[in-house]
């Protein structure tokens, strides 16, 4: 009995060492999308823009406190 016990108590501690590991490194700005994924939608959007402008309104839009911060940026890129 104390095998079977130690089995399931052994099995759980893996299983949520695992699911805790990989909620760590699977979050990245809450929507999945980074400015090195966006360039190339930024790019096509602004074309005239340089990739330090680029990178300044990526900040300024979806960085900390930035007007789509908490807005989900896969549906803004289907929709052009």
């Amino acid at each position: 009995m104390k095998k079977i016990a130690m089995s399931i108590f052994s099995a759980a501690l893996i299983l949520g060492a695992g699911t805790a590991v990989f909620a760590a490194g699977n979050g990245n700005s809450g929507n999945g999308l980074n400015f090195e994924k966006m360039l190339p939608f930024m790019e096509k959007m602004h074309p005239n823009s340089s990739k330090e402008e680029l990178k300044n309104m990526y900040k300024t839009c979806h960085g900390n406190g930035g007007m789509m911060s908490e807005t989900n940026s896969k549906e803004m890129m289907n929709r052009f």
